[in-house]
């Protein structure tokens, strides 16, 4: 990865948490970071995780630089109607965006190529730059409908990592589990990261 930042964008599907370490541990490794998020992921935040996250991105930006420990560089954060933001032009694209957790409805727009918001739009510039795009889906079941959207924007570039966390590490606690998937993420971003033991690692 050039070094360019991350764009990590947070929907209103449920899993809230995995977006969040997913800033958390980009920032420790050294990486700067532009935050979106939707008006429905501002209800999730309050419902899962007691977070507030206002509705304007000035505060919201402040409030999370507070939460992170980080300085206003590092992390940026660009409301959903924020055209101006750099995520919106193929001219300053961020290194990669992933989109966690992703709403079946964020995922529909990607795959139509609907830019009605900053994610949207972010996603389909990341799509039409061939920049790495990872798309963290959280539903169950899954339809018709949902699937074929996954498979348009699977053959147009993305990658789609729905948010199933493995058992064969036997996780102990809810953090386990999203680290398992966070861990997934960083290694597609290839960040480096100790999250969790490599599959073999040890092993004669």
């Amino acid at each position: 990865m050039s070094g360019r930042p991350v764009a990590v964008a947070l929907t209103g599907a449920s899993g809230i948490a995995y977006g969040l370490r997913l800033v958390e541990c980009l920032l420790r490794a050294d990486r700067d970071v532009q935050l979106l998020y939707s008006q429905a992921a501002q209800v999730v935040a309050r419902m899962e995780m007691n977070l507030e996250l206002p509705s304007s991105a000035e505060q919201a930006g402040t409030a999370l630089r507070e939460h992170f420990g980080v300085a206003p560089e590092r992390l940026q954060v660009f409301g959903r109607q924020q055209w101006t933001a750099p995520v919106a032009s193929g001219s300053n694209p961020p290194d990669a965006l992933v989109v966690c957790p992703c709403t079946t409805g964020t995922l529909a727009s990607i795959a139509h190529g609907i830019s009605d918001d900053l994610i949207d739009r972010a996603a389909d510039v990341m799509l039409k730059e061939r920049r790495k795009l990872i798309l963290v889906v959280r539903e169950t079941p899954f339809s018709a409908i949902h699937l074929e959207n996954m498979l348009a924007v699977t053959r147009a570039g993305a990658v789609v990592m729905p948010a199933n966390p493995g058992f064969y590490y036997r996780p102990e606690k809810v953090e386990d589990l999203v680290d398992f998937m966070v861990a997934r993420i960083l290694d597609h971003l290839e960040v480096a990261h100790d999250l969790l033991p490599r599959w073999g690692a040890g092993q004669p």
